[in-house]
């Protein structure tokens, strides 16, 4: 009995079989493809307006890094002009104080004054005058001079030594003594000694100083001596009482100079 081989024949593979799959891989890699590429511009978009952002943010804290700096400029600016006032306030204070202690000791002056001529005031022999920071004392000649004369009567004197107790005492003051006449000549007696009311005026204006220097022991570094004769009156020259106002000697108390007030500070005596 011969054995019979049956072969089995295979089913064939059919032939479209690979171009599906291929075509399935092809599709595949497209939609890969393409969702990688919108995934990739996306993030190219986020990317972009990100360093958009980022720049926008540099520039912003450039701006803000610079107004910072002009603020710090403004407020070191502002420190120093509040120190500059504060400095000029304390100087105005101690200015303001130094004028109120000076206003205080001219009162006081004046006041002192008043007390001591206080007869002559009342007779009307002295006029007592204060304004704009000065204290203006006017004699009539009578009470320190003879008629016509410079010499210091011993009235005179006595009424020097009481003013001279109060002008001793007055401090950052110049004392200007200053002599007057009325608008008639001198005498032809006195023309060799008085020329014209110019040396007499000054002639008894020196004598005033010399007596508060060497008797009432006024400062020399603060008294002055002027002449004016008769150009400078008070009154019409007209009538005897006007000549007599005319005819006075004048100390006027008024500020010292800086460069007299440091001479003074440098020389005490």
């Amino acid at each position: 009995m011969s054995d019979t081989f049956v072969v089995e024949q295979q089913p064939k593979r059919s032939a479209w079989v690979p171009w599906l799959i291929t075509v399935l891989v092809v599709l595949l890699a497209g939609v890969v493809a393409w969702f990688g590429q919108g995934a990739y511009s996306a993030l190219q978009a986020r990317m972009e307006t990100a360093e958009a952002e980022a720049l926008k943010a540099h520039e912003r804290t450039k701006t803000a890094e610079q107004a910072h700096k002009e603020l710090e400029a403004k407020l070191a600016a502002l420190d120093g002009e509040k120190a500059q006032l504060s400095t000029q306030l304390t100087q105005l204070s101690q200015v303001v104080q130094e004028k109120d202690a000076e206003l205080a000791r001219l009162k006081a002056t004046y006041q002192d004054l008043e007390e001591k001529m206080k007869a002559e005031i009342s007779q009307g022999e002295i006029l007592l005058t204060q304004a704009e920071g000065r204290i203006q004392v006017d004699l009539v000649d009578k009470i320190l001079f003879d008629s016509g004369e410079a010499s210091i009567t011993e009235r005179g004197a006595e009424v020097l030594t009481r003013l001279g107790a109060v002008l001793v005492g007055v401090e950052g003051r110049s004392i200007q003594v200053s002599g007057h006449t009325d608008d008639s000549p001198p005498s032809q007696k006195l023309a060799a000694t008085f020329p014209t009311n110019w040396e007499l005026s000054v002639a008894r204006a020196v004598n005033v100083v010399r007596f508060l220097q060497e008797k009432a022991k006024v400062p020399a570094r603060r008294l002055v001596a002027a002449g004016y004769g008769e150009a400078h009156p008070v009154a019409s020259n007209a009538t005897p009482k006007g000549r007599a106002r005319n005819r006075r000697i004048e100390i006027l108390l008024i500020p010292e100079l800086p460069t007299a007030k440091a001479t003074a500070k440098a020389n005490p005596r």
